[in-house]
């Protein structure tokens, strides 16, 4: 592993690994989606990837948690496949957050960030809660390697190169 891919998150896979087909090659990166996850991968639709991974910020189940938590930021996997050479490239975008009346609204956050980065974050809040008493308003915890472990792995498995992409097209 080179100095390059350190910095752009580049998992190879193992020597001798057969590599997919691109239909196969999808179809294990969309079987990373769990029902219990706080993120969800689905095609995109819009042409500037492939796939894209996300919070599942808009999602009934989540958006309570991340609205009281007072989530201002989150990141998105953009990953396009490129056949000729057996790689998923991948870059991360940061959105900012703001909420109102309870329910998300996301836009692109202003700022010069295109590459990898690695998203934490996390809150614990204690408070007198409905019943009067004193006790845990919410405890949450999303690190961005929730969504790049399995999606590196799955990638990696099926022969297929796990690239980052910071200065090139994706």
């Amino acid at each position: 592993m080179g100095l390059f891919d350190i910095f752009t998150g580049t998992r190879r896979p193992k020597s001798g690994t057969p590599a997919v087909s691109s239909d196969d090659i999808g179809a294990a990166i969309l079987a990373v989606n769990r029902d219990t996850a706080p993120f969800q991968i689905s095609a995109s639709d819009d042409g500037s990837c492939d796939f894209i991974a996300e919070w599942r910020i808009v999602d009934a189940t989540w958006y309570q948690i991340f609205a009281k938590a007072g989530l201002k930021k989150v990141f998105r996997i953009k990953m396009r496949m490129d056949p000729a050479k057996n790689e998923i490239r991948h870059v991360d975008e940061e959105y900012t957050i703001s909420w109102h009346a309870g329910i998300p609204t996301l836009r692109l956050a202003a700022s010069g960030f295109r590459g990898q980065k690695t998203e934490i974050s996390g809150g614990l809040a204690y408070a007198f809660t409905e019943t009067g008493k004193f006790g845990e308003v919410y405890n949450y915890r999303f690190n961005s390697t929730e969504m790049k472990k399995p999606l590196q792995k799955a990638v990696t498995e099926a022969g297929w190169t796990w690239r980052g992409v910071a200065f090139g097209k994706l």
